[in-house]
C-alpha cells in the first residue's frame, strides 16, 4: 500500500482514511479545446510543464545537430545523382500512405466524452491548473471521491506528502469505474459525471495500490 507519509498526509486532508487511493495520469495529450470554452474556463495550461533539461537538450539540438543534419543533406546534393528504378508497387504502397488515420475520429481523443462544457470537460480544462506535474492522487472515502495534486512538478508516488484536494465530488454526483481483466501496465479507470460526461485516466502508480484501488472499483 501507499507510504506511510501519502497515507497520513491522505489522512490529514480527507479527515478520515481513504477505502482507496492510487496516483494517475491523464495518458494522452488534452485535445486542443474551442478558443471560447478555453478563454470562459480561465486559458489553463493544457500540458504539462516540462523539466529544464528538456529545454537545455532542445537548444543543443538546435544549435548542434540540425548545422550537422544541413551539412549531411548539402553534402548529399553535390554527389552525382543516379536515376532510381521505379518499383511497380510505388503506387499501391503510395496510395496506402496517402490514406487518412482515423485514430483521431474519436471524440474527446479517446480521453473524454467529447462535450467540453459538461463535468469532464470542465475538469479536463483545469487539469494542469492545479500542479504542472501530469500526476494526480485519486482517493475514494465512503462517500466521497477526491482528486489531489502536489505543486511540485516532479514527485515521487512513494513520498509526495504536500499534496492538496483539488476536486472533491460526493460519490452521487460520480462514479469511478474500472475494467476488469486488464494488465495493471494498461489499466485505466473513468470519472464517469452524474451529467454523463466521462473522463478516462491511466499509468497507475505503485503496484499495491493500483491493485488495490482497481480491486474496490470492480468489487
Amino acid at each position: 500500500m501507499a507510504k506511510r507519509a501519502v497515507r497520513r498526509r491522505a489522512r490529514k486532508v480527507l479527515g478520515e482514511d481513504p477505502v482507496a487511493v492510487v496516483w494517475c495520469e491523464v495518458a494522452k495529450p488534452i485535445p486542443v479545446p474551442p478558443k471560447d470554452v478555453h478563454r470562459a474556463a480561465g486559458n489553463g495550461r493544457l500540458k504539462s510543464r516540462h523539466h529544464w533539461l528538456l529545454y537545455v537538450m532542445g537548444t543543443l539540438f538546435f544549435f548542434v545537430v540540425v548545422p550537422l543534419m544541413l551539412i549531411d543533406k548539402a553534402t548529399r546534393l553535390l554527389e552525382p545523382r543516379r536515376t532510381p528504378r521505379r518499383s511497380r508497387s510505388s503506387s499501391t504502397s503510395r496510395g496506402s500512405r496517402d490514406t487518412p488515420s482515423r485514430d483521431g475520429d474519436e471524440p474527446g481523443g479517446g480521453i473524454f466524452d467529447g462535450d467540453w462544457n459538461l463535468a469532464a470537460g470542465q475538469a479536463l480544462l483545469r487539469w494542469y491548473g492545479h500542479s504542472p506535474s501530469p500526476k494526480r492522487l485519486v482517493m475514494l472515502t465512503r462517500d466521497r471521491v477526491c482528486v489531489a495534486a502536489s505543486p511540485r512538478r516532479r514527485l515521487s508516488p512513494t513520498k509526495a506528502d504536500d499534496f492538496r484536494i483539488v476536486a472533491e465530488y460526493p460519490s452521487a454526483e460520480v462514479r469511478v469505474e474500472g475494467e476488469a481483466g486488464r494488465p495493471r501496465g494498461f489499466a485505466t479507470f473513468r470519472l464517469r459525471f452524474a451529467d454523463g460526461s466521462w473522463l478516462e485516466v491511466g499509468r497507475l502508480a505503485e503496484p499495491d495500490d493500483a491493485d488495490h484501488f482497481l480491486r474496490v472499483i470492480e468489487g
